[in-house]
Order: structure tokens, then C-alpha cells, then sequence
């Protein structure tokens, strides 16, 4: 999230009429036809899965069975992390307990005190979630420096570790979420260095959560989770061909999160599939009706369903599969489902041909596909950073207050960082940073009628056009082809599509459509308030009919021209 992002939005909105009629470059690799390649590191079968693919059903049958442990499992992501995070810089580090955790595990599975479909599962971790047992620094020197983890876990780690989740260690991110400089280079921080998209290594994996997407292309993990103010979840899933969803407003806890805003952050699962996700979803958030609302069984959903397999009753191996229905069926399938294309052809052209087969396909499926433009986005694009400026503000100096033996509020964060040249390698910037410093307060009557003006006019941008069309979602591209990095440069982020129902507090899901040239392009959906489970839903039925994921294959560069 950065301001050049939010400037820039308005010209891009502008110029999007003129680029539509720009001639359609064929992606060169976006049907499943491409194949798959495996990894250049080894096999990952040797636990007779592939990491690639597995589900977290099918890896809690293998457990029931006896032909699986935690402890084994484990060992093959720290396997995979050693031999092939040396490519990508996505784990900034591994827990201290991570073996204790997943013998636990294995001794509730041999007990059958299963405690639900996350135990036993290795979950990365985003380095701006608090853990107590390791450090929490949201990429920064500041807070690496201080000397002392976090006192408490966030709350959602809490459920985690209730879950029985393994928390494998912490990703890499974008320095505090990019809302430092005014030309960051998302995925860089002063404490991880550079993430690399596992694609093609010299392209940016988005950000901020760069580490955390990069990591599950790379199957380094079965989980991950992410956080996103404008676009840090779904934009890094869709570069990295991975799936991301960005929650409803307070459907997961902020406690214990590094902040930006509170009127617009919030923790996400990813994953390589539609179904982990929504299993991850319904533990950070069991009081949502997650599982219920996927029509999956009043009582517990989708966690009855993968219990029921994981103590090998006769529940689905897919929890999002539809009892007696034919193999790959989803419930919630596309047929007879409306969906409002935006189309944002200022992404490319590449991507612009991309949205057009993805369209096809949709209705070739049954889905009525219409094109849509919703309003306002002018408006949000002028709103929404000076807002943000004034809700960190308030938001950083109360987190800082929490954690000990580092800079105790912003101005002392400032100060830092112009006497620690290491925190300048990249960029030197944190402009951000001093224009939030002087920003109004958020007790300032004209800041409080312009958050209100945004909020409004994001949610009536969503339900405006969504009524208006009769939809069932939105749907957008997620992401331009990933751009080079370049610290000199800065990112070239200028992707309206998140902002909708990040602002509105709407949840959005990202699942892959498929490639430009050898750049993945995720699918961003779009619904109301509340309406996750109806969205992850449509998402896995998007998911099964585009079936675009294929595993990188860690190339060094491709040129320029193959990318747009």
C-alpha cells in the first residue's frame, strides 16, 4: 500500500477507455494444457504426496491412516525451505518449536483427539502477526533491533495454535506494508532483504505480503497467512499464482497485527487452493458462519465435513465438494451464476486477452458474464490515502506502546530510521511516515467527513453495481504481469481493483486465471458484506473450471516484451 499506488489510480482510470481498444497479445501459457512442471530441487513425493497439489483433507486422511505424520510433513516443508527459499528470500525464519509442535500433533492423532482439519498443518506466518516465540518486526530494524518478541501472540495465532496448526516460522514482507516511502519496492525489508517472485526471479511477487504468496508458490508451506490494507493479500496471491481472501472488515481479529489502519486492515488466508482457504478461514474466524454459509451443513460446514475424513467417516475428501454430485462438482457451481466482469484493460494488454478467454470459459460453464464499470472509483482513488495517513497515525504510536525496547511512537520511528543506514539500502525514503507524522487527527472533524464520504461511496460502488446487474459477484483482474524489481524504480503498482471492498470492508478472494507469458494473473471476485462463504464458494467453482495453477519453474528473467 503506497501513495504513488493511490495517485496514480484516477489517470489510470482515466486512460482505461483508450487501452481497451489496444490490439490483444496472446498469453502465451494460460491454459492448463502448458503442463506442470515439477520443482529443479527433488522430489517432493517422497511422502508419498505432492506438496504442489495436496489438500489439507486429503493430508488429514493420510494421518487418520497412519501413513502420514506431522512430524514428517514438517520436515518436508523445512526440506523444501532449505533447498529452495535460497532462490526467493520468502522465510525470514523458522519457529524454535516447530518439531515439538507437530509431535504434539502426531500424539493427538494417535489418540483421536483430532482437534480439526488445522492440526498438525505447517502455517506460515506474515512477519507483522505477533508471536510470542519469535520476533514480529514487520520488516523493520526498528523492532528487530529491540530485542524482545511481541508478550502475547495476535489473537488469531491463538486460534491457530488451538486449532492444532503447526505455526512453521515467519515470511517476508513489504517493510511496514509499504506505507513507509513514496516509491517502495514491495517485497524488500531492511530485515529480509528482497522476496523474488518463484516464477521468474528478476519479477516483483507484490506486496506486502510478498513472503507469504512467494512461499506457497513455492510450496514451502501448506498455509500462509497474509494481511491487507489495499491489495496486500489478493494482488501478491494473484502474482504468484496463489489463492488469497481478503475478509470482511473485522471478521478476524486485528489484535496483535501491525497496523495502518483499523477502519480497513485485516488478516486473510492463502493457500494453493480455494478449499485450504476457506478451512483456514473457519478457524481465524469461527464465529463467522463461514462454514455454514457454504451450505456445507448447519452443523459446522465445512468443518464437519473434513473432521468427519480426518477421522475416517464418510465425509468428502474436498469439503467444497457437492455430496453425490460428479467428481469436481463444487457446491455453488457457475451455472446460472451472474457475474459483473470489470475488465481494467490498463493492466495490459496481455492481461486484457487474458480476461477475455476467462470470460468464455465462465460462460461456457453456465455463468452469464456481463461488463460492468462501478462508480466512483475517481473519488476513492482522491480519499482514500489521506485518510489512511491520519488512521496510522493514530494506529502505529498505539502498537509501538506495546512492544518493548524500540522507537515507543512514529516521530521516534522517524528518527530511527534516518540513523541506520541499513534501513536505506533499498530505498531511503519514508516520506509516508512524515506525512502521517503531520497529518490531522482522527478526532479532526473534516478527516472524520472524509472517512465517512469514502466508506460510503465504496460500499455504494460495490452494491450500486451489483444490484443494478442483478450479480451474484464482481470480478476483475487482480494484477497486472509482474513488473521487474527495481529499488531505483519503485514498484509500478497502479491496480484499481482491490479497492472497492478493501475500503468498503467487503471481502475479495483472488484464485489464478491463468498466465502472461510466464507471469501468473490471478482472478480477484468481489461480493457484500458478510457474504464470504457464498464468495469462496463461487471461488472454488472458478477455481475447479479455469484450473490455471502450474508450479513455478524459477526462471531468471524473461524479456520485457514476453510480459504485457
Amino acid at each position: 500500500m503506497n501513495r504513488r499506488r493511490i495517485a496514480a489510480l484516477a489517470a489510470a482510470l482515466a486512460v482505461a477507455p483508450l487501452l481497451a481498444a489496444a490490439p490483444h497479445q496472446r498469453a502465451e501459457a494460460d491454459e492448463p494444457g502448458g503442463g506442470r512442471p515439477s520443482h529443479p530441487t527433488g522430489s517432493h513425493r517422497t511422502l508419498g504426496v505432492d506438496l504442489d497439489t495436496v489438500t489439507i483433507p486429503e493430508l488429514q486422511a493420510r494421518m487418520k491412516r497412519g501413513s502420514l505424520t506431522s512430524s514428517a510433513l514438517t520436515e518436508a516443508y523445512l526440506r523444501r525451505i532449505r533447498d529452495v527459499d535460497p532462490k526467493i528470500h520468502a522465510v525470514l525464519r523458522v519457529s524454535p518449536t516447530v518439531r515439538l509442535q507437530a509431535a504434539a500433533s502426531d500424539a493427538r492423532h494417535r489418540r483421536g483427539t483430532v482437534r480439526g482439519p488445522l492440526d498438525g498443518i505447517p502455517v506460515l506466518l506474515k512477519d507483522n502477526v505477533n508471536t510470542r516465540d519469535m520476533p514480529t518486526t514487520a520488516g523493520s530494524l526498528a523492532l528487530a533491533l529491540a530485542g524482545k518478541p511481541p508478550a502475547t501472540d495476535a489473537d488469531l495465532v491463538t486460534r491457530l495454535r488451538e486449532a492444532g496448526a503447526v505455526v512453521l516460522g515467519k515470511a517476508n514482507m513489504s517493510e511496514w506494508a509499504n506505507f513507509r516511502a513514496e516509491r517502495p519496492t514491495s517485497g524488500w525489508s531492511a530485515v529480509g532483504g528482497q522476496t523474488h517472485n518463484p516464477y521468474v526471479l528478476d519479477r516483483n511477487p507484490c506486496g506486502s505480503s510478498s513472503g507469504s504468496a512467494a512461499a506457497l508458490a513455492a510450496s514451502l508451506a501448506q498455509v500462509a497467512i497474509g494481511t491487507e490494507t489495499d491489495g496486500s493479500i489478493v494482488c501478491p496471491a494473484g502474482m504468484n499464482g496463489v489463492v488469497g481472501h481478503k475478509p470482511s472488515l473485522g471478521l478476524v481479529s486485528r489484535s496483535g497485527v501491525v497496523p495502518i489502519s483499523a477502519e480497513q486492515d485485516t488478516a486473510g488466508p492463502m493457500a494453493r487452493n480455494v478449499t485450504d482457504t476457506a478451512l483456514t478461514l473457519a478457524v481465524l474466524a469461527p464465529d463467522s458462519g463461514i462454514a455454514a454459509d457454504t451450505g456445507l451443513g448447519a452443523d459446522g460446514g465445512l468443518l464437519t465435513d473434513v473432521r468427519s475424513a480426518a477421522n475416517g467417516g464418510p465425509g468428502q475428501a474436498d469439503p467444497l465438494a457437492r455430496p453425490g454430485g460428479p467428481r469436481g462438482e463444487r457446491i455453488g457451481g457457475l451455472r446460472g451464476k451472474r457475474i459483473g466482469l470489470w475488465r481494467l484493460p490498463s493492466l495490459g494488454t496481455g492481461v486484457d486477452a487474458l480476461m477475455t478467454r476467462t470470460a468464455t470459459r465462465l460462460r461456457d460453464a453456465g455463468a452469464q458474464v456481463v461488463e460492468v464499470t462501478p462508480p466512483y472509483q475517481e473519488r476513492l482513488a482522491k480519499l482514500e490515502f489521506p485518510a489512511l495517513l491520519s488512521e496510522f497515525h493514530r494506529d502505529i504510536d498505539a502498537y509501538l506502546a506495546t512492544r518493548e525496547g524500540g522507537p515507543g511512537d512514529l516521530a521516534g520511528l522517524i528518527e530511527f530510521n534516518g540513523a541506520h543506514p541499513d534501513e536505506q539500502t533499498c530505498f531511503a525514503g519514508q516520506e509516508l511516515f512524515e506525512e502521517a507524522l503531520a497529518a490531522p487527527s482522527t478526532d479532526d472533524p473534516g478527516y472524520r467527513a472524509m472517512r465517512a464520504e469514502l466508506s460510503d461511496l465504496a460500499r455504494r460502488s460495490i452494491d450500486e453495481t451489483m444490484a443494478a446487474h442483478d450479480l451474484d459477484a464482481l470480478a476483475s483482474p487482480a494484477n497486472p504481469a509482474a513488473w521487474p524489481t527495481d529499488c531505483a524504480r519503485g514498484d509500478n503498482d497502479v491496480i484499481p481493483s482491490s479497492t472497492p471492498a478493501a475500503v468498503a470492508g467487503y471481502p475479495s478472494l483472488s484464485v489464478p486465471a491463468g498466465f502472461v507469458g510466464e507471469l501468473p494473473v490471478g482472478l480477484l471476485l468481489m461480493a457484500g458484506d458478510r457474504q464470504d462463504g457464498a464468495l469462496l464458494s463461487l471461488g472454488a467453482a472458478v477455481e475447479h473450471r479455469l484450473d490455471a495453477w502450474r508450479a513455478p519453474r524459477y526462471l531468471p528473467s524473461v524479456p520485457d516484451g514476453a510480459s504485457r
